[in-house]
């Protein structure tokens, strides 16, 4: 932009799926996911069941097409409810809340989607055809909060980037602490024009960025490594943990990859580990704390026998992984492979 000022405008990165609602003369019409940017699944009935979504927008001027983009999430108390209901009736657990909002806006029965309570942050006007004219992101969404559409109260308007780090650094800090699960913040340029100016990369606007959160990390004892077999026959070792609340969620179990990165680490049964979840899904183990072991701690290798089917296991020559030789006679094998 030349040396111009420019005025940032920083928001809560929300961890759910990307949506936009498109009103007609103030009408809720049509629900969108936005799919790979260009085509997307249609699930107007499904958000017709959200309850933080009008289907009429309130006041006066209301533009004849308003598409609003926003994201939809699952709030952690109606993850926990949902995850209990689950529990109930013997059905498999959701991992995490974000899968179970992009599982509810899919439904083919909108009743399913009414009742796991997901909710929506607007944080975008999109394509807009008559009603009022704004020069900047923050009139914009001002504008949409008075319409009726539900806008995140964390945004903030700053004039410089010592401010931006300052939200960032507080926002990484409480993120447990607010009620729905958020992986960083995006900031973007307030002013309109200057977002025009800036334009698009051929994959995303050169008028905001998005930080992402690193991974939490906590420590915890490792109390077993054992084996999975997978539908390849793979053998992959996997940490069993004393349980830990890590990244929004309880962690019991963490992935290893194989058996040369078990070596590499230098992870042993009985060691204190460092834990973390990669993109605040996948648990892994980071690797071992040396300066608490107390030498009763177990040096792991992989098993020369299959825990499922009994058949040997073997590691080629040229690969990183051992196999399970038993085919689709092996359970895991088969139960994976299914």
């Amino acid at each position: 932009l030349e040396g111009e000022p420019v005025e940032w405008v920083i928001e809560l990165k929300i961890d759910g799926v990307a949506a936009s609602l498109i009103y007609e003369d103030g009408v809720f019409v049509r629900g969108l996911t936005r799919g790979n940017g260009r085509v997307g699944d249609v699930i107007t009935h499904n958000v017709r069941t959200m309850a933080d979504v009008p289907l009429r927008l309130v006041g006066d001027d209301l533009p004849r097409v308003l598409e609003v983009r926003g994201e939809v999430y699952m709030p952690y108390a109606a993850f926990d409810a949902l995850n209990a209901r689950q529990a109930e009736e013997g059905a498999p657990l959701f991992a995490n809340a974000r899968n179970a909002a992009a599982g509810a806006v899919r439904q083919k029965d909108p009743a399913v989607t009414a009742s796991r309570n997901v909710s929506i942050w607007i944080y975008q006007m999109g394509v807009v055809r008559g009603g009022p004219t704004f020069e900047r992101h923050t009139e914009t969404m001002l504008y949409l909060a008075d319409l009726g559409l539900k806008v995140n109260p964390a945004s903030q308007a700053v004039q410089d980037l010592a401010a931006v780090e300052s939200f960032v650094s507080a926002a990484d800090s409480d993120r447990h602490d607010r009620p729905y699960q958020t992986d960083g913040v995006v900031i973007k340029v307030d002013s309109l024009a200057d977002q025009q100016e800036l334009g698009f990369t051929a994959r995303a606007p050169r008028w905001a960025i998005a930080y992402k959160f690193p991974p939490e990390e906590q420590t915890t004892v490792l109390r077993d490594i054992q084996i999975n077999i997978g539908r390849t026959g793979a053998a992959t070792p996997f940490a069993v943990l004393e349980p830990v609340f890590v990244g929004g969620a309880t962690v019991g179990m963490a992935t290893l990859h194989n058996e040369e990165q078990v070596r590499a680490k230098d992870v042993r049964i009985g060691d204190t580990v460092v834990v973390r979840r990669a993109g605040d899904v996948i648990p892994e183990v980071v690797g071992p704390i040396p300066s608490l072991r107390n030498g009763d701690e177990q040096e792991w290798s992989m098993p020369a026998t299959c825990p499922f089917c009994g058949h040997s296991i073997v590691r080629p020559a040229d690969e990183a992984v051992a196999r399970c030789t038993g085919g689709l006679t092996c359970p895991s094998r088969l139960r994976e492979w299914l």
